[in-house]
């Protein structure tokens, strides 16, 4: 395992030529969960190293023996301007202090320095340098939305505006150590579109993918962590956790909803700190792992209710993308419809089959409660049991009722509404079997089953609005 003392990739640099401050300011950060610190007591050196490691703030003092703090502080303007620096100066050099502001530095602190005011101020500074870059990302997305490469989440099959809108906001945040929240119906594909971050992201690293239902705190602690020897009862060896595996990489957390209350001030503690203990352990350890979290489950209203906790919850989505459903992007189905046909025979060995045009619109008429996940699965039983000629409907369609009398219709969000003047049962009737002509594409037998009649039924109504 890593130790803590190892460095990740954002630092936090202090440059002052009194020894004991730089000890004293180290040690208060590191209380307050910032362990990737250097310290530096000439101000040329810690201007070296500003210029070669990747920082993410700095603490600059004013009076140092080898050169000034406002000559450093023009040089790292000079090349990294986006940088903050906080200036420390004495109280009788307030003038030094406001020119440094004025070439651009972040604020200035007066010495001898509070440990509160110290901390929060290079917090702030550090969580404003981050949010800027993520900012910056963000509007060279949207500059560049035409040009940009989604090769990262090619596997998805998807011409959906709102989808491909997703893949470039997500592929401008991938690249940010920040957590992704990903929401979504059971079976749309959380897990792909977390593979296309992290294909995206850039990182050396594996994609690790956890599922949190059904996980107790302890199996939690012992899946992500890992162990020590003798730890608990069976753990006669050593286990390394999941955490570890995605070191450089991304762990995606599925399910993120149904972790329970213990686990959750873990994982916070994961993502506030870059720590965590494996179980039988006294020593923390770093992570370097990306994390993205999906669920299907209302986040907000949990809170709410105090069933998950709002730090974590506040943490989780700081990028945060929702992924449709497959009745909201119909016009995915021709596309997947061709996708899972083709993978269903190549898996089956066989010839791939052709399919009669109704087989679109039957497809777009349900709802698909499943999702995505659910269109494979109905696609992949009739290509099995498939033989010759074209593929039949008639195990998909007994499937499609099967599954509507089971689990009922899906609620519509609005109730009907009606104007002040009611129309007859006639007039509702016609429009009614329009509608369904309609979304059916004028396929009888796909529009009976919308209204819940029989084919013969709907065709006798027909007839008679003919002769009308």
């Amino acid at each position: 395992m890593k130790s803590i003392e190892k460095t990740a990739e954002d630092k936090i640099l202090l440059i002052d030529d009194e020894e004991q401050f730089l000890l004293s300011a180290k040690f208060i950060l590191n209380s307050k969960g910032f362990k990737n610190i250097i310290t530096e007591k000439s101000g040329k050196k810690g201007l070296q190293i500003f210029l070669k490691e990747r920082i993410s703030c700095v603490l600059l003092d004013m009076m140092m023996p080898d050169i000034t703090g406002e000559e450093v502080l023009g040089k790292m303007k000079e090349f990294k301007q986006e940088v903050p620096v906080i200036i420390l100066t004495a109280l009788n050099d307030i003038e030094t202090a406001v020119r440094c502001m004025t070439l651009g530095a972040y604020n200035y602190l007066l010495k001898p320095v509070e440990n509160e005011r110290l901390a929060a101020t290079i917090k702030n500074a550090y969580e404003s340098y981050h949010m800027r870059s993520e900012n910056e990302l963000l509007s060279e997305a949207v500059k560049e939305s035409n040009e940009t490469d989604l090769s990262s989440f090619s596997h998805i099959i998807t011409k959906h505006d709102k989808m491909v809108s997703s893949f470039r906001y997500l592929n401008a945040v991938s690249k940010t150590p920040l957590p992704i929240l990903i929401l979504g119906e059971t079976g749309t594909g959380k897990e792909l579109v977390a593979k296309g971050i992290h294909n995206a992201s850039g990182r050396k690293g594996k994609f690790v993918a956890v599922n949190i239902s059904g996980v107790d705190d302890t199996l939690f602690s012992d899946t992500l962590f890992g162990h020590r020897r003798g730890a608990f009862t069976g753990a006669d060896k050593e286990r390394r956790g999941l955490i570890e595996d995605a070191e450089k990489g991304t762990l995606f957390l599925d399910e993120i909803g149904d972790l329970s209350k213990e686990s959750q001030v873990k994982l916070l503690r994961v993502i506030q700190e870059r720590t965590y203990f494996p179980l039988g352990s006294d020593a923390s350890f770093s992570t370097d792992a990306r994390i993205v979290a999906a669920t299907h489950r209302n986040l907000a209203d949990m809170m709410k209710k105090d069933l998950f906790r709002q730090d974590l919850y506040y943490r989780l989505r700081s990028h945060t993308v929702s992924i449709p459903p497959l009745r909201e992007r119909k016009s995915d189905i021709p596309l997947l419809l061709e996708h899972f046909i083709r993978q269903a025979s190549k898996e089956f060995d066989k010839k791939t089959p052709c399919y009669p045009k109704e087989l679109v619109t039957l497809l777009s008429s349900y709802a698909f409660p499943g999702n995505v996940r659910e269109l494979q699965s109905i696609i992949y039983d009739a290509v099995g049991s498939h033989s010759k000629g074209i593929l039949s409907l008639s195990p998909i369609k007994e499937i499609l009722s099967l599954t509507e009398a089971e689990t009922g219709e899906i609620e519509c969000e609005e109730s009907f509404k009606f104007p002040e003047s009611l129309p007859t049962m006639k007039k509702m009737d016609d429009e009614l079997i329009a509608e369904a002509m309609k979304r059916s594409d004028n396929n009888q037998e796909v529009a009976s089953r919308l209204l819940g009649i029989s084919r013969q039924a709907l065709n006798k109504r027909l007839s008679r609005k003919k002769k009308q």
